[in-house]
């Protein structure tokens, strides 16, 4: 893949993953906001676009299996992919996390009184996140798979075909919003920086934030850059 200050990031997570943590490190938004160009994401992130382009390059030449196995991956697999791995993740990880924030609160909230505004953001993120896999897992996924029966003459048609940019542009807004509710927590916690006061419980509830943040970014961007682009192309080059 050439890279050049045009090139979309969106598009290069795409190509390999491995760039993700290249993004993040240096503040650049590859999921909810990816569909930027280096140029414009350097300059929200004040670094110099070549130095970028110097950092991103070397990761491109590692190889990723995973990416180009899901690049490769047939929409009605790749949602059964997500559902059963980000949509569980989320299902198993968040009461555990639950848990935790509200040991810290009552142990630590008296000094720290910020836990209870991650807490309060945490819940609203698992409220919302609950109802927007339901969305996807009752709506959205059984319309992709659909057209995939579709396109390989398993169905005669496919209700309410032509309309995917409805609960797509939906599906995304609310992505939009979580990704901001945990970059709020992000900033919150120092970057999920355990306090110098911090027992292990502390560290053990950032860390877990820390890895259910990082597992949404992918979850985020597999759908976003992936499954709902493509299925907006098959859902074009079908009708």
């Amino acid at each position: 893949m050439e890279i050049t200050s045009d090139s979309l990031v969106s598009e290069i997570v795409r190509e390999n993953f491995k760039t993700a943590q290249i993004f993040e490190e240096n503040n650049i938004d590859f999921c909810c906001g990816g569909n930027i160009s280096l140029n414009e994401a350097s300059e929200r992130a004040n670094i110099n676009v070549e130095e970028l382009i110097s950092l991103i390059k070397p990761a491109l030449t590692e190889q990723d299996r995973d990416s180009k196995f899901i690049e490769n991956m047939p929409l009605d697999h790749l949602c059964n992919y997500i559902e059963g791995t980000h949509h569980a993740y989320i299902n198993e990880q968040a009461p555990f996390i639950q848990q935790k924030l509200d040991k810290l609160c009552n142990v630590h909230g008296d000094n720290h009184p910020e836990l209870f505004e991650v807490k309060e953001l945490f819940d609203r993120a698992v409220g919302n996140l609950t109802a927007h896999m339901k969305k996807e897992e009752l709506i959205l996924f059984p319309y992709i798979r659909n057209l995939v029966k579709f396109k390989s003459g398993q169905l005669d048609d496919v209700p309410g075909m032509g309309n995917i940019m409805g609960p797509i542009s939906v599906m995304m807004q609310e992505h939009d919003i979580e990704g901001e509710r945990f970059r709020q927590m992000n900033e919150i916690t120092n970057r999920y920086t355990t306090p110098a006061d911090g027992c292990n419980t502390y560290e053990v509830t950032y860390k877990a934030l820390k890895d259910f943040e990082k597992d949404l970014h992918r979850h985020i961007h597999l759908e976003n850059n992936i499954l709902f682009t493509k299925a907006v192309e098959m859902e074009k080059e079908l009708i």
